[in-house]
């Protein structure tokens, strides 16, 4: 049978394809998930991913790329290390950090950070591959792993991660074989390299001039890279380019040229350059670039005939100027602009020949332009009229070329951009030296410029056209081959021929070409110069001989050079046989300079030979030598051969000084060689010594100038390799010695103050030169002479040093600077203790107070030399070097110099830290002694934004780290008194804490704020084992000093730096890895130190709670359980302590600490848990706290899960939520009495329902805060103070204060009815109390506004929702509760309903409004029930039974309530069909709230539901009542107001008078006025007669409402109105004849006036009506049996009792229309208030045939909308199942209604004795559905029901509709 085969080989690798794991064992994978494979088998691998190695699975071999990797471990404890090389895992690892960040910058919608790091990724991946490849050369490699660095450093910057620190290598340091000050002195580095690196990217982006700046201040030198794309120019022959760099401000030009020669078909001559035409302008400095203007210039010329088209019997091959183009380069050499891909156009202004010109002149000079440029002029003077011009006429002639500005010189350029510079492109040099020299960068041209030339014409009539040829030569006339170049690109030729200029008699060629000859060969070489005149004619041109010679020797006699400059060279007869023989002419001089030197020198004129005549004509020229072996100096070069004038030695040494560096530094070996000969040749005498070595000195000093700084390792070679005096010690010593023993000489100072700053190089000649006298003589020759001239040298230096300041300040300071740079050579030849001795006396030779920074300085170098490396020598400086700090960091007369301390104290503590350098236990003990103390005070002075304070906490880390067990106890030991330690440790604690607190270290620099971290808790471990052993006892026991211990400890417990759960899962691996979880160290010995207290725990009760409580906050298991048993054991002290047996102190301090930590984001659900488990396991096994214990643990836990839930909603978008948690916190502070917390979390509450516009709530909110105050003058406590409100108040300020707040709240809520009763409390204050009449009159006047508000502003009337929240899955203080919600102004249901989904949008709504079961309540999903509910108004009783204005009862109906109710019809016992009103029962739901509305939210929970059923008889005393009551109003309303339409009271009429359809009150009487009805119910007498009596007060009623309509009918309604008259009489009569006649007194309807003269229309209540009636025909007795009061339907507005609900319907509309008696509020503002007040539900069947078993609902059956709303998520009604049997409903009085009429879709039949079960389920039917009539604005509210037992899961709810309530009449169900 196969099996599972570990792997041997195959442990490692790397997915390549996304695998879906379909099963258990499969494991899924990503692309780049790496994996540890354990086994194989067929094809698959068993293994798990790295980055989760708890789960193990298999997965496909296929889909894995495996990679070596190293394997450690056996087994289970087998690991795997990949092979690669760090830099790839770093970069691995960065971009997997990346991604995930990559991720969450996309969601959050970050989109210019997010492009940031996707080009970054990009890069880093493109660099991987380069890298992985190994193709990379070590050279690119390491360039590419700087670029690397660079952008992951940049990147994490940028992302806010760690800063990675790195060695010079680029790899990571490691932390533990790092020392401190490195590890410090890195992360400086690294940061200030990222800023720089920002700051770097910033202007490349923004500004370019700062980039340009930056690049010339770091860069120095430059290249520019040309490419040639095109040339066009309509030449017609053969031309050559000649581009170069020239400053038009100068007229000079920067580079040599650069020729392409362009053939005749306008194609390269040498076609394989094609495309390819790339030069590079090198060794530009950025003085050459900074130039106001730069320009690239471009000549041509043709070659070809004199003449453009002339026939072949002419002349060719002739050089002929053609053009000219130019192009402005500044920018581009600015670095202003920079794309090497656009292509710049240079147009091409031609030159005008002069034939041309002399022609023209005389016919068209006027129209010749002034600026035609003529060949015969210069061309600088051509360049600059071109430049000058603005526009050329090009015609489309011109260049194309691309330019790009390089940084670096030709090595660096090709290496940088090998993708631009190739072996191809020509290397264009400047005409001169770059600013920096380098030694390996040997050159020898010599540039030779063809500048102008006289030429006479002779026997000709016309100027010659002169050509010159020029040829390079030796002493016997032989040509030197190919050495002229003509310009880059191109070889080097023989001969070179200039430019012919026709007729011309001054010709300006300024043509440069370069000499380039072996340097061995300049002595023997000159240039020689033929002159020959041209014709055009072939033949003629044949016959024309040379007209004359010149030439000019390239050495002077003196071997120097010739010099650079203009020539005026002699021009000999040239057609003489002797003009050719090199050694006839070269007898004779060759410039005029050269002739007016013979003729000073034999003092006779100079007479030419006859051989050898010299002609009249003028030719100059102008050379420039650029050669790194050839001097121009003749002093140099007399020094080079001093030997052969001996005598001129001293002259010779002074003038070295004045020769230009870039002369000496070519010869500096032979320079060097011949000052130490001078000085050895004389070395028994003092001749030349001092004039040596202060030659020696300037030449050591020119090395130092940046310019030449790159000949330091030349320097350096040749005093190791090529140095051989070995007796020069002996003479630089001695005059060093005597220019230090005579620094009081003037003379002598600035040479002194030279020799001092070339110290460091005298010093290593010296040591040369007596290492290789030791190596010849021993050290037996001259004794001691040596040591003892260092021991005077140091003593001349002590004598110095010691001398007043001002006298040699400048000295001095020189002195400090450069001596330590002889050290590490002079130890090599000197005892290395006695030169410590040495060097010690010479510090403390420095006066005090004099040159402090300086000394510091020069110790710091001391310290970093290698003398300071060996223990013995450290034993005598570093006592030295710790006094002398101690005294700076002591010194509080002066400011210490803090940066040069720090200085020194971390270069010797970076030394003593590393492994090479010996013992330093005793060292670290020295420092420990003398400067740890006074460290860690300069910590404490210093402030947190230094600069410094940084170096002084790394430098007091690595004490502190250095520092072994030992170290501590010694320390500890030096201390005298007890008092002595307790202050020490005092001030380590508070400065521990405050650095801990304060981070100074950066955020990023994570790798040192852990180290610090580390390193203090072992020292604060060290310190605690000092507290247990001297001041536990109890008469050594210092509580302030355990105080600062504990809160320390906490302080570092709980640093960020240390709360893994905040980091990757990658960086948390790594510090675990390396440090552990510090955390459990540090909270298990908080631990043992709170149990060690013993009796002394009561003294930190309750100071330290919050402390522990933190502690254990902290979300790590193991340090949880350690630390949570303390709160018990603090319980237990205090109960014990306490004479009342409680631990009050300690509950207060931990209720309040817990709700600010809570807040602050700290505690979990876990932590409640464990918390509560906790310590329930201690009470309970407590004798004496078993009980109380429990009590106070169930309370903590409670307030932390109303704590958890505030700070969990904290954050949510919905405020509703944040306010719910809000108010259950504070009602636990209430409860708990804790006033601070509790007012604080009121404040919370107002800013939200203020920010919420919720001005009612916020105001409800803030009397709460008002009940806590009383109106006097006691000051206020300041917890009862807001934290908003910083001054003094005393009760009576801060509680006016508040109700004017709390009065403008309500005023801003519309609720002017609180605002009044708050404003008369406040007044009476003004009046009785306070006496501010002014305040009173202003409150009186805003009272007056309120009343005015009451009676004329519009307020809608707010809905109100029942909501039910049901579901594991929702909020606790949400889950399973019922609330009711009030509306905003105007806001309807489907709009509340749609905002609470908003707020959980994973809920589902809850299709039914009946209570859901134990199932959705249990469930782990979100189930919401939402419905609208009815207020049940609670009028004050100072309005019952009084005529009220509609616009006081308008309040009431929605404000101050607290009850509310949902109706819904059912049936009860068989239909009868001849009137089925007579079993249509009313199921009334109640909810009450726990508080009334408005109130501090707009919300309250539901604390009690009660059903109750209306009997049919009940419901019709309620329609009656109603109907009344309606009538009443309208009739007085119409009575008011003559204007009001008539309509509304002609269809209320009709409807009663005449009721054609419904049968009006009759079915009331056939119903219930039966004996049948009496024998079945006879409890019911009562009810009835009160039936009757309602019946009869409507006739007065109809009588005032008729007599009304006729004086207010048309001739239109004449007609209605006679039929109104007649039903009404018969009517009359039969109510009088059975249920006598009422009439009402006229107190009731007359109209009363108000005092402004205004009809005030009071509201009649049905109530009033009827106690206010008076019977005038007995009928039955009339009780005032109760009816349901609760209910608040209304009858439909056909108002015929019986009317047809189709009827009823069209009436509702017209309800809508019922006219106030408010003439101000329009029809459209009635309608709206009136529509608010209910909905209007429609009886909807089912489709198709209805079963059977539900017998239908009559339609002539009406409800009142009490009795049934339907809200959105309308459903089947059940009753509520409560724990207790439901007892009868009790009798109540009728309460006024005010809302319009509902009908109700049907229910099925209810057994009237089966009321204890619910009904039965309805059918599955959609609501609101009749068949195929529907609602045109209707849409489908829900989905259907599930058919019962149906086990599948519910579909998903249809999209989201709204939905019209109120039915159109148009649609009204048939």
């Amino acid at each position: 049978m196969s099996r599972w085969i570990p792997t041997k080989k195959e442990k490692y690798g790397v997915a390549i394809y996304n695998y879906d794991a379909t099963g258990n064992p499969e494991l899924g994978l990503q692309v780049g998930d790496t994996v540890h494979i354990l086994e194989t088998f067929e094809g698959w691998y068993r293994g798990y991913l790295l980055r989760n190695k708890a789960q193990k699975g298999i997965f496909p071999a296929s889909y894995i790329h495996l990679k070596e990797a190293k394997v450690e471990g056996t087994g289970q404890q087998e690991t795997v290390i990949p092979s690669d090389m760090p830099l790839v895992q770093e970069l691995t690892a960065t971009l997997r950090e990346w991604a995930q960040i990559w991720h969450k910058l996309f969601v959050n919608n970050k989109t210019t950070l997010f492009r940031n790091i996707q080009q970054m990724s990009y890069s880093l991946i493109e660099y991987r591959s380069q890298i992985v490849s190994g193709t990379l050369p070590k050279d690119d490699l390491v360039e590419l792993k700087k670029k690397v660095t660079a952008k992951i450093d940049y990147g994490n910057r940028i992302l806010g991660l760690d800063l990675v620190v790195r060695d010079d290598s680029g790899n990571a340091l490691d932390p533990e074989s790092s020392s401190t000050v490195s590890l410090f002195r890195a992360h400086e580095t690294a940061s200030r390299g990222i800023d720089e690196y920002i700051q770097e990217e910033k202007s490349r982006r923004q500004n370019l001039e700062m980039r340009r700046q930056s690049l010339f201040s770091s860069v120095h030198t430059y290249s520019l890279f040309m490419n040639l794309k095109n040339f066009v120019c309509n030449i017609g022959e053969d031309a050559e380019l000649l581009m170069s760099l020239y400053d038009p401000d100068q007229s000079d030009f920067i580079s040599e040229n650069y020729l392409v020669r362009w053939g005749s078909t306008g194609m390269p001559k040498e076609i394989e350059k094609l495309n390819n035409l790339q030069a590079l302008f090198t060794d530009l400095s950025s003085s050459d670039l900074i130039h106001p203007r730069v320009f690239l210039v471009c000549q041509i010329v043709r070659v070809g005939c004199m003449e453009l088209k002339e026939g072949k019997k002419h002349t060719a091959g002739l050089r002929r100027p053609f053009g000219v183009a130019v192009m402005d380069i500044t920018d581009i050499a600015h670095g202003k602009v920079d794309d090497e891909e656009k292509q710049h156009f240079i147009p091409f202004q031609q030159i005008a020949m002069e034939t041309y010109i002399r022609q023209r002149q005389l016919i068209m000079s006027p129209l010749i332009p002034s600026r035609v440029i003529g060949e015969n002029e210069p061309l600088t003077s051509v360049f600059n009229k071109v430049i000058a011009a603005r526009e050329v006429n090009h015609k489309g002639q011109g260049l194309w070329v691309s330019l790009k500005l390089l940084p670096g010189d030709l090595a660096q350029v090709q290496k940088d951009f090998p993708h631009l510079v190739d072996r191809g492109t020509a290397v264009v040099r400047k005409m001169g030296f770059p600013e920096i020299i380098l030694p390996g960068n040997v050159r020898n041209d010599i540039y030779v410029t063809l500048v102008q030339g006289e030429f006479d014409k002779g026997k000709k009539k016309t100027p010659k056209n002169v050509e010159v040829m020029m040829c390079v030569l030796d002493e016997d006339g032989v040509p030197v081959q190919k050495a002229i170049f003509p310009g880059a690109g191109c070889e080097g030729i023989s001969e070179y021929k200039s430019v012919i200029y026709y007729q011309v008699k001054q010709p300006c060629w300024n043509e440069t070409v370069k000499v380039a000859i072996p340097i061995e060969d300049v002595c023997r070489c000159h240039l020689r110069f033929t002159f020959r005149h041209r014709s055009s004619q072939e033949s003629r041109d044949r016959s024309e001989k040379p007209f004359g010679v010149a030439f000019v020797r390239l050495m002077n006699v003196d071997g120097t050079t010739l010099r650079d400059g203009r020539h005026h060279l002699i021009l000999y007869k040239g057609d003489v046989k002797k003009a050719e023989d090199a050694k006839s002419y070269l007898s004779a001089p060759g410039t005029r300079e050269e002739q007016e030197d013979r003729e000073r020198q034999s003092g006779k004129p100079f007479h030419h030979s006859s051989n050898l005549p010299i002609i009249k004509d003028i030719f100059q020229i102008s050379t420039l030598t650029c050669s790194t072996k050839l001097t121009q100096n003749v002093d140099l070069l007399a020094l080079l051969n001093w030997r052969s004038n001996p005598e001129n030695r001293e002259q010779t040494l002074q003038r070295l000084m004045q020769v230009q560096g870039s002369e000496i530094v070519k010869f500096l070996h032979d320079t060097l060689d011949a000052l130490f000969n001078i000085m050895m040749v004389t070395s028994e005498k003092d001749t030349y010594d001092t004039l040596v070595f202060d030659a020696l000195v300037f030449i050591i000093l020119l090395i130092g100038d940046i310019k030449f700084q790159h000949f330091n390792p030349v320097l350096e070679t040749y005093i190791t390799k090529h140095f051989s005096a070995t007796l020069a010690y002996v003479k630089l010593t001695k005059v060093l010695n005597d220019y230090v023993g005579n620094a009081e000489d003037p003379n002598k100072t600035d040479l002194l103050f030279s020799a001092l700053k070339a110290l460091k190089y005298l010093s290593r000649f010296i040591v040369q030169s007596r290492i290789l006298y030791l190596r010849f003589y021993g050290n037996s020759e001259d004794g001691d002479d040596f040591n003892n001239s260092i021991r005077k040298l140091f003593f001349s230096f002590n004598i110095l040093m010691d001398q007043p300041l001002e006298e040699a300040v400048k000295i001095k300071g020189a002195t400090l600077k450069y001596l330590p740079a002889i050290v590490n050579d002079l130890q090599h030849v000197f005892d290395p203790c006695e030169l410590s001795v040495l060097l010690t006396k010479f510090i403390e030779s420095i006066p005090d107070f004099q040159l402090v920074r300086q000394k510091l300085g020069c110790m710091c170098k001391i310290v970093e030399s290698d003398l300071f490396k060996q223990p013995e020598c450290r034993d005598v400086l570093l006592p030295l070097m710790t006094d002398q700090l101690s005294g700076q960091l002591d010194d509080r007369s002066q400011k210490p110099d803090y940066e040069a301390c720090s200085q020194l104290l971390s270069n010797i503590l970076e030394v003593l830290d590393r492994k090479d350098v010996g013992s330093c236990g005793a060292h670290v003990q020295l420092i420990m002694e003398r400067l740890l103390r006074r460290v860690n005070r300069t910590i404490i002075c210093m402030s947190r934004p230094s600069p410094l304070i940084g170096q002084y906490l790394a430098s007091m880390t690595a004490i502190l780290r250095q520092m072994d067990d030992s170290h501590y106890s010694h320390y500890i030991s030096t201390f005298k008194t007890r008092h002595d330690i307790i202050d020490f440790l005092m001030e380590t604690f508070i400065m521990f804490k405050d650095l801990i607190g304060k981070n100074v270290f950066p955020n990023d620099w994570m790798i040192m704020n852990l180290l610090q971290i580390r390193v203090f808790l072992r020292a604060i471990n060290q310190f605690a084992d000092v507290l247990n052993k001297y001041f536990l006892d109890e008469a050594n026991f210092e509580l302030q000093l355990w105080n600062n211990y504990f809160h320390l400890t906490v302080a570092f417990l709980t640093h960020k730096s240390l709360q893994l759960e905040t980091f990757s899962q990658e960086k948390r691996n790594k510090i675990i890895s390396k440090y552990g979880d510090m955390r459990k160290e540090i909270g298990f010995t908080i631990r043992d130190m709170w149990y060690n207290l013993g009796p002394h725990k009561m003294k930190f009760i309750p100071a330290m709670v919050g402390s522990i409580l933190e502690v254990t906050l902290v979300p790590e298991p193991d340090l949880r359980k350690a630390t949570i048993p303390i709160f018990f054991d603090m319980m237990q002290c205090e109960h014990n302590s306490s004479s009342s047996r409680s631990f009050q102190a300690f509950e207060n301090e931990l209720i309040m600490k817990l709700d600010q930590e809570v807040e602050g984001g700290r505690g979990d659900e876990q932590y409640k848990v464990l918390l509560e488990k906790t310590l329930l396991e201690h009470c309970r096994r407590h004798r004496y706290l078993a009980s109380s214990g429990e009590t106070f643990v169930l309370l903590l836990s409670s307030l932390l899960e109303n704590l958890l839930a505030y700070r969990t909603i904290t954050h949510d978008e919905s405020p509703e939520h944040r306010m719910s948690c809000t108010v259950n916190v504070l009602n636990f502070y209430k409860e708990k009495k804790r006033e601070d917390i509790y007012i604080r979390y009121l404040y919370k509450l107002r800013d939200l329902q203020r920010a919420s516009e919720n001005y009612t709530e916020a105001a409800c909110t803030l009397l709460l805060h008002a009940e806590l105050l009383q109106w006097s003058d006691r000051p206020c406590a300041s917890h009862l103070i807001p934290r908003d409100h910083s001054q003094v108040w005393s009760q009576q300020e801060l509680k006016e204060y508040l109700f004017k707040e709390i009065i403008s709240y309500f005023d801003k809520g519309k609720m002017w009815e609180k605002a009044i009763e708050h404003s008369k409390e406040l007044a009476r204050m003004y009046e009785n109390e306070i006496f501010d009449f002014i305040g009173l009159s202003q409150l009186l006047k805003q009272q007056a506004q309120f009343y005015q508000n009451i009676m004329h502003a519009m307020r809608p009337q707010p809905e109100y929702f029942a909501v039910g929240y049901y579901g594991l899955g929702l909020p606790s203080f949400l889950r399973n509760k019922i609330f009711i919600y009030r509306g905003k102004e105007y806001e309807r249901l489907e709009d509340f309903g749609l905002k609470l989904l908003s707020q959980f949008p994973n809920a589902s709504k809850m299709t039914s409004t009946a209570p859901p079961g134990e199932e959705v309540r249990n469930s782990s999903g979100q189930h919401i029930q939402c419905f609208t509910v009815k207020p049940v108004m609670n009028l004050p009783p100072r309005y019952k039974d009084k005529p009220v204005p509609e616009q006081i009862l308008h309040y009431y109906r929605a404000n101050e309530v607290q009850q509310f109710q949902y109706s819904r019809a059912f049936r009860k016992g068989e239909k009868d069909p001849d009137n089925e009103f007579a079993t249509m029962w009313i199921e009334r739901t109640s909810y009450l709230t726990a508080y009334k509305f408005p109130g501090i939210l707009k919300w309250f929970e539901v604390k009690s539901v009660s059903i109750e059923e209306i009997s049919p008889l009940e419901n019709a005393i309620e329609t009656m009542e109603l109907t009344n009551e309606k009538l009443s109003n309208l009739v007085q309303h119409q009575a008011c107001d003559r204007s009001l339409p008539v309509h509304p009271l002609s269809m209320l009429l009709s409807g009663i008078v005449d009721p054609a359809v419904m049968g009006g009150f009759s079915n009331y009487e056939k119903a219930f006025f039966t004996e049948r009805y009496l024998q079945d119910h006879p409890g019911d007498q009562e009810r009835i007669e009160l039936l009757k009596q309602l019946i009869a007060i409507q006739i007065p009623l109809l009588a005032d409402g008729i007599q009304i309509h006729g004086e207010k009918s048309t001739e239109q309604l004449k007609p209605l109105h006679n039929r109104l008259v007649t039903c009404f009489q018969e009517l009359k009569e039969k109510v009088e004849k059975h249920y006598g006649v009422i009439t009402l007194p006229s107190s009731l309807t007359e109209r009363k006036k108000s005092r402004t003269g205004s009809i005030v229309m009071p509201y009649i209540l049905s109530s009033t009506l009827r106690r206010l009636s008076t019977i005038s025909v007995a009928s039955s007795g009339v009780s005032s049996c109760s009816t349901s009061s609760e209910s608040s339907s209304r009858p439909c507005s056909n108002d015929s009792l019986l009317a047809p609900v189709s009827e009823r319907r069209g009436s509702v509309l017209s309800r809508a229309e019922e006219p106030f008696c408010d003439n101000r509020i329009s029809r459209f503002n009635r309608k709206e208030w009136n529509i608010s007040k209910s909905q209007v539900l429609t009886e909807r069947e089912p489709d198709g045939a209805t079963p059977p078993e539900r017998p239908q609902r009559p339609k002539s059956l009406q409800f009142g909308d009490r009795r049934m709303t339907l809200s959105l998520f309308q459903g089947p009604s059940s009753q509520l199942n409560l724990s207790t049997p439901l007892s009868p409903p009790p009798g109540t009085p009728c309460t006024p209604r005010s809302s319009s009429f509902s009908s109700l879709q049907s229910e099925g039949d209810v057994n009237s004795d089966l009321q204890d079960t619910p009904p039965p389920m309805p059918p599955k039917h959609k609501p609101l559905e009749n068949g195929s009539q529907r609602n045109r604005n209707s849409t489908e509210i829900g989905p259907p029901l599930p058919v019962k037992g149906d086990s599948k899961p519910p579909p998903p709810p249809p999209p989201k509709t709204r939905r019209s309530v109120v039915p159109s009449p148009d649609h009204a169900p048939q």
